[in-house]
């Protein structure tokens, strides 16, 4: 059993997103972990000391091969994993430039209209954060 005094598992990521170099409308990057068999948005545990922000944009490098620009803080979002608290802190932020390339953590990507990556990912506490970014970010609904 774990200690409840224990700290929560720090982590960040990001709402990544693009105009789609088709028609230019809204895209927002999914990505596919193999392990869980999952689709979330890219995202990591911290190295010990790193700032939040720092994280979070190594995090989509990674899992994305994309650059991020970031810009609004989003929500943090709290659950237990693993038997242990975990929070990720998020930020909105554009892909700028960047290749995807499938590794062992990520094998796919998906770019989507915001209400197909509503609707294929796969944890309900994401989805929020579909609509937090098209509010605080896009100033719509």
């Amino acid at each position: 059993m774990n200690d409840p005094n224990e700290s929560p598992v720090q982590a960040a990521g990001c709402v990544l997103w693009r105009r789609s170099p088709v028609d230019g409308a809204l895209e927002l990057c999914l990505v596919h972990r193999p392990k869980y068999d999952d689709w979330s948005w890219p995202k990591g545990k911290l190295k010990r000391g790193e700032d939040h922000l720092v994280g979070a944009r190594r995090e989509v490098a990674e899992e994305t091969g994309y650059n991020a620009a970031p810009g609004a803080e989003l929500s943090t979002v709290r659950y237990m994993a693993n038997g242990r608290a975990k929070e990720v802190r998020y930020w909105a932020a554009e892909a700028t430039r960047g290749t995807f390339v499938p590794n062992d953590e990520v094998d796919r990507i998906l770019w989507l209209p915001p209400s197909a990556a509503r609707n294929r990912l796969t944890q309900h506490r994401d989805r929020t954060l579909v609509d937090e970014l098209l509010f605080r970010v896009f100033e719509r609904t």
